[in-house]
């Protein structure tokens, strides 16, 4: 009897997995996420957005950002569905540190397509996870 009972229960583990990863996606770790942060200001050619952006475990490096340009990277969903992604955002005299990726906040918000994307403006940042419709997120201040 404990043998069928230890059967079935991997039988259930399996066939939820699967039926997770089919059907819900975006709470299944382990998928790749792209997140992306394009310089969105019209007037800055002078003076560049400059964004450093790291983990836990990574530090992706700084660049300076003309009007247009953006950086962005790919990263692989841990065990835990825990990663954190932040970057400093530093124009002028403003500077702004905020998160660019939080597993337990954009597992779903950047599905379907597993992309978080930031457009950083004069007024604010701004979220999207398919570059067509944005949201104004948060401020400079």
């Amino acid at each position: 009897m404990k043998v069928l009972t230890k059967i079935f229960l991997v039988v259930s583990l399996a066939i939820g997995m699967i039926f997770m990863s089919i059907y819900q996606p975006e709470y299944f770790c382990g998928l790749e996420y792209d997140v992306r942060v394009i310089n969105g200001f019209t007037n800055n050619s002078s003076l560049p957005l400059v964004i450093w952006c790291s983990s836990d475990s990574d530090d992706l490096g700084g660049r300076a950002l003309q009007e247009g340009d953006d950086f962005s990277w790919r990263l692989q969903i841990n065990f835990w569905c825990s990663n954190h992604f932040w970057c400093t955002m530093k124009w002028d005299a403003m500077r702004r540190k905020f998160d660019a990726f939080k597993a337990p906040r954009d597992l779903q918000r950047c599905s379907p397509f597993r992309m978080c994307s930031w457009l950083v403006r004069e007024d604010g940042f701004y979220f999207s996870n398919d570059e067509v419709n944005w949201k104004k997120d948060f401020s400079w201040l």
